[in-house]
């Protein structure tokens, strides 16, 4: 079964693609599954005065999911449209992201750690945010984050778990003992709370120019059991399924032989094609 777990359409701001241009896209690559994951919109910050382009508005989302409803019934010969979103966890903000989860019927929902406070550390435009930061406490921060977010019960994927190393700030060779088991102990807490990680091709095309996660952390993930799915993360509907191809040849070399697919948040495994 060939997937695409993780895209992002117009709405959000930062992509471009109507959601349509992405389903018609996936059909053309041969698709089985596609799944639309667009940004939750922001809650913790004021959309007014924040960067702009960050997430669709609030009153943008009942229609993004009236829409990826009315397409799944437009398709549902030709593709298997999932209807999902890629809902931040933000630490204290946690019953405003659990009402938003349970107010529509998502097929799944993506647990993503992209904000540290008011500062999004998967943003070009804020990489300044690292200046003067002590960087192996910001990875201590967000690997906290991502244990809490696991550990929610909101989630049925957590999204590109290493992200932090997204823009290439490292805290060096010296600290990499503590990276490591801070990874292995953020690995632990996912497999504890029994949901799927996904292995997120886009980091291929960032400055760290790996994927999400890597593969010591993959090997980490077999060993502990962990499901795997898939996403490209796609922004533009010519990049959706963009570096699959070497995802699923990554898992199958660690050994996993199944991914992880939804339906109203019911996981289902299918084996995985190579």
């Amino acid at each position: 079964m060939m997937i695409d777990y993780h895209t992002h359409h117009v709405r959000c701001g930062h992509a471009v693609g109507e959601l349509e241009e992405y389903i018609r896209r996936g059909i053309e690559l041969g698709l089985d599954q596609i799944g639309l994951s667009d940004h939750m919109p922001l809650i913790h910050v004021d959309p007014a005065s924040y960067y702009p382009e960050m997430a669709m508005p609030m009153d943008e989302l009942p229609r993004y999911v009236e829409e990826c409803l009315s397409l799944k019934e437009k398709y549902k010969e030709q593709i298997d449209i999932r209807v999902g979103l890629e809902g931040d966890y933000i630490e204290g903000w946690e019953e405003e992201i659990e009402r938003i989860i349970h107010a529509y019927p998502w097929d799944y929902v993506i647990g993503s750690v992209h904000f540290l406070g008011e500062w999004d550390i998967t943003d070009h435009r804020q990489v300044h945010g690292w200046d003067g930061r002590d960087r192996l406490d910001v990875y201590r921060t967000y690997y906290d984050a991502v244990q809490k977010a696991a550990a929610t019960g909101f989630y049925d994927i957590m999204g590109h778990l290493d992200v932090i190393k997204r823009f290439g700030y490292h805290p060096g060779a010296e600290a990499a003992a503590e990276v490591e088991a801070l990874e292995n102990v953020a690995l632990a807490a996912v497999a504890r709370s029994g949901v799927v990680m996904e292995l997120n091709a886009s980091g291929w095309t960032k400055p760290c120019a790996e994927m999400f996660p890597s593969e010591r952390m993959l090997r980490e993930a077999f060993r502990l059991g962990i499901p795997m799915t898939v996403g490209s993360d796609a922004h533009d509907p010519k990049k959706l399924g963009e570096n699959l191809d070497r995802a699923r040849s990554a898992l199958w070399e660690i050994g996993f032989r199944e991914l992880a697919v939804f339906e109203k948040r019911q996981k289902t495994m299918v084996p995985l094609e190579v």
